[in-house]
């Protein structure tokens, strides 16, 4: 046997402000992003199957989520009232561990170039 890390990538557009923001900046305005996520497992691959998930589970329980997020306005969302990129990840992660074996880590993208990485609660 021998670990893998496996990621399926989604994608939804929203609108949010962020209201905690300091005063002035921009992000406390209402704007919109074409949001992407990934979401990670881990686990080993046992010799006898040679795999360790199919990517058609993991789908079967994202993609609901991504319709309630896909064109919407997040601060309507419960949960998602401070949408920041940190809050979606973990309000992503608190949907999924209890359904997909092996969750490692969900990976917010606002932008091509800033994400948020979230393993989970680590109190």
């Amino acid at each position: 046997m021998h670990t893998v890390h496996l990621s399926k990538s989604y994608g939804f557009e929203a609108a949010h402000c962020l209201p905690k923001a300091p005063d002035g900046h921009k992000c406390r305005n209402l704007h919109g992003h074409s949001f992407k996520f990934d979401v990670e497992v881990r686990g080993q691959v046992p010799d006898e199957t040679a795999w360790f998930m199919d990517y058609k589970d993991i789908s079967k329980v994202v993609k609901p989520l991504v319709e309630e997020l896909d064109h919407t306005y997040l601060n309507d969302i419960p949960g998602l009232e401070d949408g920041t990129s940190e809050v979606l990840a973990r309000w992503l992660w608190k949907r999924l561990e209890n359904n997909i074996q092996g969750l490692h880590r969900v990976t917010v993208y606002e932008t091509d170039t800033s994400r948020c990485d979230y393993f989970g609660e680590e109190d």
